[in-house]
């Protein structure tokens, strides 16, 4: 199953819920962030 679960605040690449494992990432203020824009920010 895959639904959408919203959009990467920071590319607006869609993210979606894929077989129950949700495919980014959920920042503390929450807001959604894929996994790519994810290390680019910890890489910072």
């Amino acid at each position: 199953m895959k639904e959408l679960i919203g959009y990467c605040s920071i590319c607006r690449k869609e993210l979606y819920c894929l077989e129950g494992f949700f495919n980014g990432v959920i920042l503390d203020n929450k807001e959604l962030v894929c996994f790519e824009c994810a290390e680019g920010e910890k890489e910072e």
